[in-house]
């Protein structure tokens, strides 16, 4: 006679066990890219938010200084107390590497970056930065980081989606087309002094560099993540050394003392937004999301806040879409569809490739040890 405890579970339990432990598992494997279009949410708003502030009067270098400085005083006590056991030593060889990389995503990077809002607009801005994933990709197969091979239909959707986002990121910017039409008057009105947008070459240029050393910054990330896997200690040193960069680029360009001087406004929310969610909790996940699925992953999502900025600017905003936007806006999501599929697909063979060749190590030493171990996604599992 068997226990009542021993008795085999109903199917409808079994049933309702498995619907949780389904959508455990779509969350882990989506987690990235849920992440991921989050931030590219918090960088849609960052766009206006810093765009009131500066045609209010607030001088771009000291906003990167100030925002900086708040990123790393709001992370300081998570990366002091969650990390004490992990955090490696910094050595001066490790000190100079994060030197480099704060100069490269904050003091050389975001100081250019966004000066260039000043003489262009959102739209432009975000449509440029899409040709990071680009240039992230090329220099990552330099450097071995990214595998391309044109025989494999994963590599060919690899660099057909780069060529095709890059054609839809040109179009945004050199075709205009005809204005769509307005459908209603404005419901915000950023104001403030817009003059300086006339030059609109230097702004081009000034975007450009930022996003050949954003795509710099985005590969070293990687090289950096291996020696110093402590992620908020990371977060944090960029934030500290960057904002000490942009204060002496600030003290060099800037000689007015009026210019450090931020009332309780629009100053101020965005520099507190843009150092707690922008250069806090977006940096921290990225630096995760790079560590998971690589650099040219995280730059791949940059156009979804070219389509947010593009519908904001026009429906809230009332600023002047053009279908030359459209067009290239609809180039980069198929663009972006087909080299996410092609990284997906690869991540997916590699897992199953190494899960193969541990079982075959493990059947080998079997005849040994007698030992059965689980596989990959069984360790991932109980790990979880």
């Amino acid at each position: 006679m068997h226990s009542p405890f021993c008795q085999p579970a109903k199917r409808g339990n079994k049933r309702a066990w498995m619907v949780p432990s389904a959508c455990r598992i779509l969350f882990r494997k989506f987690k990235p890219h849920l992440l991921m279009t989050l931030t590219q949410l918090g960088y849609t708003f960052l766009y206006f938010i810093t765009e009131a502030s500066f045609n209010h009067g607030m001088n771009p270098h000291v906003y990167i200084t100030y925002r900086h400085i708040v990123a790393g005083l709001v992370m300081l006590p998570f990366a002091y107390f969650l990390e004490r056991k992990i955090r490696p030593k910094l050595t001066l060889s490790l000190f100079v590497e994060i030197f480099i990389l704060s100069l490269l995503g904050v003091g050389l990077t975001l100081n250019m970056y966004f000066a260039s809002l000043r003489y262009t607009s959102p739209t432009f801005l975000a449509s440029m930065v899409n040709t990071t994933a680009s240039l992230t990709f090329v220099i990552a197969i330099v450097l071995r980081l990214e595998v391309l091979d044109l025989r494999n239909p994963r590599g060919m959707a690899k660099a057909l989606g780069t060529l095709v986002s890059l054609a839809g990121v040109t179009t945004m910017t050199l075709y205009k087309g005809p204005i769509v039409r307005n459908l209603w008057h404005p419901l915000i009105h950023i104001g403030g002094n817009i003059s300086v947008r006339e030059d609109w070459l230097k702004g081009s240029v000034l975007t450009v560099a930022s996003c050949i050393t954003w795509s710099i910054w985005y590969i070293m990330q990687a090289y950096t993540l291996k020696r110093y896997r402590a992620r908020l200690s990371l977060t944090t040193w960029i934030s500290f050394v960057g904002g000490a960069q942009s204060a002496v680029f600030t003290v060099i360009v800037e000689h007015r003392r009026a210019a450090w001087t931020i009332g309780f406004n629009i100053d101020f929310w965005s520099t507190l937004y843009g150092g707690v969610v922008c250069s806090g909790l977006i940096i921290f996940i990225q630096l995760w999301c790079t560590e998971e699925k690589g650099p040219v992953f995280v730059t791949m999502f940059n156009p979804l806040s070219t389509i947010l900025v593009a519908i904001l600017a026009y429906f809230v905003l009332g600023e002047k879409l053009y279908m030359g936007s459209i067009i290239g806006a609809i180039i980069v999501i198929i663009g972006l569809y087909l080299l996410l599929w092609g990284k997906e697909e690869e991540q997916g063979a590699r897992v199953e490739s190494e899960e193969q060749s541990h079982s075959t190590s493990e059947g080998r030493n079997g005849e040994k040890l007698q030992v059965v171990t689980p596989n990959l996604r069984e360790l991932s599992k109980a790990e979880d």
